[in-house]
């Protein structure tokens, strides 16, 4: 790794680190309806949306309500983008002159559910695929609607942590409305106009025909690129507007643009942490959170940096430079983009593996074995070293319960968190919201790996064509959206597994935690005693970074030894380093 590198991932994570309080305090004040000063222009708009809707902005919810709420939601959005991908032919900004042929049943119902749970899995080609007005209408709003209810599952959630004695945990339509006006809309349309001056496009024009030097024609597909791309990071959503994503300079032009884009996904998710210590009473809370995720991050970073930077030693036994020069980058270059090097393509891949962004500016195909297992360990971990729009807190917060947990029973005492009491209860749906996601994960892809049809849609055997199918699952099931890319996913079966695995993901997940946030409301706060752990230090900070790996570990282990484990040990004859 270069000097520049190093200096490139310090100020990456040094600006995350300045962002995170303010953000946090904002976002704090709009969710407790407190006045923010974008109040004066955006109240007057959000009356008018609660008045249209029907939305009595008072009324509470109990936890199956807001659960039932989230789901109507979803499933409106999910039957809405179906029926304009599979009309898109009839509809209008469609200059390419595609149909809903480009978009079959299985592959738009796919889309669909992708874009609906914020995962943004793309079985398709996105210039020859979709319309203008698909992505604007079908696909992009879905990034906004899909964010907005994370963010609203989130605040639910720490609620039920900071209440006590009540039996709701607010209004579904409310957080929806005052997540979209509030924060989506005003850091959208900065973060879009900051993209356009950068190079990105945002025009209605068709595909430009171009003839290159060499005399061949080249087509140039542009569009409404920019408002999409923002939102895609900002709402760690992901999908392209072109196939190649953030590897595209269209969608990601400039070392600046590649910067702000990065700050945008983890933007909203670090912010939570302190929003969640505020509303908790207790700003270390979420300093606390915010130190397990930072030290999750920042060793998986410096492993898949390092190992990209070092390369494949077969190349270097071959003669060949694998060291940074004068003249050449070295490390690993396979499958990145120049422009951004080894420390840009890793910063980027673990950035959107920790959240269930599926951007990419480089091929994770091509990373080495244990770049990928970093990849891959994000993903099997659920993604909470900063995670999702909202799933990421959540996420996090699930392992806090089972953390504290585990140190009462080590030190003989009732497990305390934030002022409640931690119970049977408690802990049973946070274990149950793991097994579900463990148990979709390794059950579709040992159903994908004995599918003759399956297994020869990969581009690679042996160890890392399992990689290529395990990752495809992990990435459905924490709602990521990145792949391998070595894996040809456009099949009846990846169609209709890869999408019934994303809404496990989404949902089922969200069921046993409401559940779990709905009983800790109910509950009356517990005085803090000389025994009570303190779970706003860094000891704590630790120990929940550790339970999130040792958690992982056990359950994917066998599959990580299958894959890049196996693939580390074949490369470097029988050595894992």
């Amino acid at each position: 790794m270069t000097a520049s590198g190093v200096l490139q991932l310090l100020l990456f994570f040094g600006l995350v680190v300045l962002l995170t309080r303010p953000m946090g305090s904002y976002m704090a004040r709009v969710f407790q309806g407190e006045r923010t000063p974008l109040s004066p222009a955006l109240r007057p708009v959000e009356r008018l949306t609660y008045r249209l809707l029907g939305i009595r902005e008072t009324d509470e919810m109990h936890w199956t309500t807001y659960a039932f709420a989230l789901f109507a939601f979803s499933v409106i959005g999910a039957i809405f983008s179906y029926a304009l991908l599979r009309l898109q032919g009839h509809l209008p900004f469609n200059p390419q002159q595609v149909s809903g042929r480009e978009m079959p049943p299985d592959l738009a119902f796919d889309t669909a559910l992708s874009f609906t749970t914020n995962t943004n899995w793309q079985n398709y080609a996105p210039e020859t695929t979709v319309s203008y007005f698909s992505n604007m209408v079908a696909l992009a709003t879905q990034n906004w609607m899909s964010a907005a209810a994370g963010i609203a599952i989130a605040i639910a959630i720490v609620r039920g942590f900071a209440r006590h004695s009540t039996r709701t945990l607010g209004n579904f339509w409310v957080d929806v409305t005052r997540a979209t006006l509030y924060v989506l809309l005003p850091l959208c349309l900065v973060g879009s106009l900051a993209l356009a001056w950068q190079g990105v496009p945002q025009n209605f024009a068709s595909h430009t025909r171009a003839t290159t030097l060499e005399g061949s024609t080249q087509t140039i597909a542009q569009g409404p690129v920019a408002s999409q791309e923002f939102i895609k990071e900002l709402g760690t959503n992901g999908g392209g507007f072109f196939n190649a994503n953030s590897a595209h300079p269209y969608e990601n032009p400039t070392p600046l643009a590649n910067l702000l884009e990065l700050l945008a996904i983890f933007l909203i998710p670090a912010g939570l942490t302190y929003t969640f210590g505020r509303m908790v009473g207790n700003p270390r809370q979420g300093w606390a959170i915010f130190a397990a995720m930072s030290v999750l991050f920042l060793a998986g970073l410096g492993l898949c940096s390092w190992a990209e930077a070092r390369g494949n030693p077969n190349v270097a036994a071959l003669g060949v430079t694998v060291h940074a020069t004068p003249d050449q980058p070295g490390g690993n270059m396979e499958g990145k983009e120049t422009r951004l090097g080894i420390a840009g393509s890793a910063l980027w891949a673990t950035v959107t593996t920790d959240a269930s962004c599926g951007a990419v500016n480089a091929m994770h195909d091509s990373f080495t074995p244990l770049g990928g297992l970093v990849l891959l360990a994000n993903l099997m971990c659920d993604e909470v070293a900063f995670g999702g729009v909202g799933a990421g807190l959540y996420g996090m917060l699930m392992y806090a319960v089972i953390a504290v947990f585990l140190a009462g029973l080590m030190v003989g005492r009732t497990p305390e968190y934030v002022g409640k009491r931690i119970e049977k209860y408690e802990v049973r749906m946070a274990i149950l919201a793991l097994l579900i996601l463990f148990a979709g994960n390794v059950l579709w892809t040992g159903l994908a790996t004995n599918v003759a049809g399956a297994v020869s849609r990969t581009a690679n055997g042996g160890p890392h064509g399992f990689s290529e199918i395990l990752y495809a699952y992990c990435s459905a099931t924490a709602n990521n959206g990145s792949a391998f890319a070595g894996l040809g996913g456009n099949t009846p079966f990846f169609n209709l597994t890869l999408g019934l695995e994303m809404l496990v993901g989404r949902f089922l997940m969200i069921v046993p935690l409401l559940a779990m946030a709905g009983s800790l409301a109910r509950k009356a706060h517990v005085p803090v005693t000389a025994g009570t752990l303190a779970t706003d230090s860094g000891t704590f900070a630790l120990l929940l970074a550790a339970v999130v790996l040792l958690v992982g570990a056990l359950e994917y282990f066998p599959a990580l030894a299958l894959g890049p484990i196996a693939e580390q040990l074949q490369m470097t004859a029988g050595r894992l380093f």
